[in-house]
């Protein structure tokens, strides 16, 4: 199976003492297994980054473990898919008829990255605002 995961499920799954770091792994040890084709967007590279750096967590993660945890569990082991400059033009015309402000536009970029890749599930901690954004993929939605 293809699967997307959403930076909210990397984060988790990276992080250990993250409170859903049980959750997440089960679908991440699928990949790791090679029973399942891991899928992230470029986008999540750099947002997992941010995120680890910034978890309230004592010790912090610092930059250097933190680009350690991405390139280490993520680059080479899941496929990377990115948006083309057209691509990106496409999705903002798109925002406003899905009704996507704020944040959820990062949600709107990650399903149009799962879509593009070919994902056949999108694992994500925000459920709602995923299938609000594509009510045509809400039953390949998920929470870990």
């Amino acid at each position: 199976m293809r699967v997307f995961f959403d930076t909210s499920v990397l984060v988790a799954a990276m992080v250990d003492r993250h409170p859903r770091h049980a959750r997440a792994m089960p679908p991440i040890r699928r990949v790791l297994d090679r029973r399942d084709v891991g899928i992230v967007s470029a986008h999540s590279l750099a947002e997992t980054y941010a995120v680890v750096t910034s978890l309230p967590l004592s010790p912090r993660i610092g930059p250097e473990a933190a680009h350690r945890l991405v390139h280490e569990n993520l680059v080479g082991r899941f496929e990377i898919v990115a948006l083309t400059a057209r691509e990106y033009e496409r999705l903002l015309e798109a925002l406003p008829e899905r009704g996507a402000a704020g944040g959820s536009v990062y949600d709107a970029l990650q399903i149009q990255c799962a879509v593009k890749a070919g994902a056949e599930r999108i694992y994500t901690f925000d459920v709602s605002d995923f299938s609000r954004l594509a009510p045509d993929w809400s039953t390949r939605i998920a929470s870990p």
